[in-house]
This record gives structure tokens, sequence and C-alpha cells, in this order.
């Protein structure tokens, strides 16, 4: 009869076993977008390096999406909607709202609770996640970023008799020195795409993007006019965009300019090492814009705890690392971060120091337009046909009257 019992309680206990690893073994679809095919290569070796070692019976099915523009946002809250959506995602923080608002992604709140590397990412970038929800929660988990930063000429620094700015008065006032024998202190992007560079004058002035109207607002406007209206930057500034300013650059027309380190390779074969970089200075106050790239977790997803694993592998472990090196955008993970390949480019190093005032515009209905018309308002107030006070109750209204 004992015999019986422990065959018995043997047999049982296989069982137990089977359906265990049964319940351990899940599928996790994962939609990624990619900029070329070697990105993409890199994130199928990412995906087989995630299944290989994760030890929880987890497997990451990948699969490639168009960015198209942008479509590829709208295509996954269709797919979401119609309950075809994945289990995990690549995400921009600008479609946080629509998806939110249609319940559709999971709230990672608890999981980041209880994550043991949460303290890896910079508690800023936490909030930034939470400022494009609009709510108190995170449904978007932070995996890689791009930091704008001040792009400088040390010859012409040091032939001008001046240092890095370290105040928001002293980068001003370097804008003046380095004006001279047709050089422009600084490269200003007043068209397409200038108000995230725009927006760091905002906030040393002393504003902010919730009181784009207030007295120091103005200021940080009036510095931007005056800059134009003094001649420290080219005549063309107001409707110039991206490739004039970083053509203007690398032609020797300015001594500054603001970009991210997807320009650094081309300024590096440019210029050698008579190029490098500092975050705008603080002022007032300080920000710098955050390009982002993110994953989110759907609420559809039946194995939420193995969809985490997925993203913290990429927010934190080998796949943070792997894909920084290879994009070479800038991690989020501090371990990663303190890797000397990050720490001994001196681009990624300043783009790893702006992080903690990095941020993004408001995230709502008006701002897609808002930034359509930036640059006309904008314009009218380089040229004089408006004051800075003007200036900014129109951008004022324009973002936030309902």
């Amino acid at each position: 009869m004992k015999k019986f019992l422990a065959l018995a309680l043997a047999a049982m206990m296989c069982l137990s076993m089977v359906s265990l690893a049964s319940a351990e073994d899940v599928t996790i679809k994962f939609w990624f977008w990619a900029d070329n095919d070697a990105y993409a290569q890199t994130m199928q070796e990412m995906i087989a390096d995630f299944n290989a070692t994760n030890g929880k019976g987890i497997t990451v099915v990948g699969e490639q999406q168009d960015w198209n523009g942008g479509e590829y946002s709208n295509n996954l809250l269709t797919a979401a909607i119609g309950g075809g959506a994945p289990d995990v995602a690549t995400f921009k923080l600008t479609a946080t709202p629509a998806f939110v608002n249609n319940g559709q992604l999971a709230n990672l709140d608890e999981f980041i609770a209880n994550w043991a590397d949460k303290d890896q990412i910079n508690e800023n970038l936490y909030n930034t996640m939470k400022q494009a929800s609009g709510t108190d929660s995170i449904y978007v988990m932070p995996w890689n970023t791009q930091v704008l930063y001040v792009y400088y000429r040390p010859s012409m620094f040091k032939a001008a008799g001046i240092g890095v700015p370290t105040t928001y008065e002293e980068f001003l006032e370097a804008c003046k020195k380095l004006t001279h024998d047709g050089v422009y202190g600084f490269g200003m992007r007043g068209s397409n795409g200038g108000q995230e560079p725009w927006g760091c004058f905002l906030y040393a002035g002393g504003g902010d993007w919730e009181h784009m109207d207030s007295e120091g607002a103005i200021k940080g406007m009036q510095d931007y006019i005056d800059l134009y209206k003094n001649g420290y930057v080219p005549e063309t500034a107001p409707n110039d965009g991206f490739s004039q300013v970083i053509d203007n650059f690398k032609s020797g027309l300015t001594a500054m300019t603001i970009h991210h380190i997807g320009s650094s390779a081309q300024m590096i074969e440019t210029f050698g090492d008579d190029v490098d970089a500092f975050i705008f200075p603080k002022g007032e106050g300080q920000w710098t814009s955050m390009g982002d790239t993110e994953t989110v977790m759907f609420e559809s997803c039946a194995n939420k705890e193995a969809a985490f694993e997925w993203m913290a592998y990429l927010a934190t472990g080998k796949g943070q690392e792997t894909w920084c090196t290879v994009t070479g955008n800038v991690p989020v993970a501090a371990r990663v971060q303190a890797l000397p390949q990050f720490q001994e480019n001196k681009f990624m190093k300043v783009s790893i120091e702006g992080a903690p005032v990095a941020g993004i515009l408001p995230v709502r209905d008006t701002t897609t337009q808002w930034i359509k018309d930036w640059p006309g308002v904008i314009q009218q107030a380089l040229l004089g046909d408006i004051t800075a006070e003007e200036c900014m109750k129109q951008l004022q209204a324009a973002m936030w009257e309902e």
C-alpha cells in the first residue's frame, strides 16, 4: 500500500511539473519598426538572445512593421481596437493619449514598483511618461532617447577668448563675441522643427510650456528676437530649417547650433577634433528636447508578467546595451550609460548629462497644429511684425485654449 501511495504521489508530482512547464511556456507577440535593414536584423538577433537566455520559457516573436511616416501608430491603434493588438510594441510618446483614452494600454505602475531595476532609470523620464498620458500612472516603458545639445567649434571659442558657457547669460554673450568676420555666433532654426531648440530659450528665460505668456517666457522670446535683431545669427534664420542650420555650421558660417547625437558622425567627418558639445545652459530654468522611442504592453496581453520581462530586457538588460551600441541612440539605463563605449563618446556623454532636464512638448489635441503654426508666429516676431509679448500670447492660446 505504501509503495502504491509513493508511486501515485510521484506521478502527481510529474503531472504538476508538466503542467507548470506548460504554463510557463508562453509566446509574446512583438511589433516593431526599424529605420533600416541593419537595425531590423539587430532586433531579430536581440529577440533570439532573449529567447535563449531568459530561462522562463518565454518566446518573443518579432514582427517588423512599416513606420510609413507615422502611420505605424494609427495602424497599431486600429489593430488594438479591432482585437488584433500584439502583446508588446515599440511606441512614440505622442501617441499615448489616443491609446490610453481607448483603454488599450496596460498600466505599468505595479510592474515598475516591483522591478529590481526600476532605479536604473531617471525619475525625470518616468515623469515624462506620466506627462504623456495625462495621468499619474505610467503606461509607456522607456527604451532609448535622443537629447538636443549645442554643437560648437573649440577653435572659434579659443580665437574669441571665451570658454564653454555655463550659464544662459554666458551663452548669450558667447553668441555676441563669436560673431565677427562673416561668422555668426549661433545657427538659429526659425522654420519647421525649430520649436524644440527654441524651447531651451523659453525655459532659460523663466517660462515653461504651460505658461508661455508668463513674464519669464516673454523674456526668453525677447532674447531670441534680439539674437536676430543684433545680427548674431544668419539673416536667413527666420526661414532656416534643419538642413540649413546643419549646413551653415558645417560650412563654418556659424560657431554654434543645436541638434542631437544623430548628427555627430557627419560633424566628426567634417571637423575631426574641432567640434564638441554642451547642454544648453541653465538660466531661470533649464530644459532641452528629448526624442523618444519606448515600448508598451497592451491590456489584451494574456501573459503580462512574461511581456514585462521582455520590456525590461530592452530597458535595462542586454537588449538596451546592444540596441544603443548599434543605433547610436542614448541609453536610459544607468548601468548601460556607465559603460566605456558610451562614456568615451563625448557626444553620447553630453547627451546622458542632459537627460535629467530633457522633456517633450505637451501632448495635446492641439499640439500637431501648434507645431505647424509655430514658424509663422515666430517669423513675425523675428521680423518685428509683432512683439515678444504678442507672440507668446498667440502661442499660449493656440496650445492651451480649447
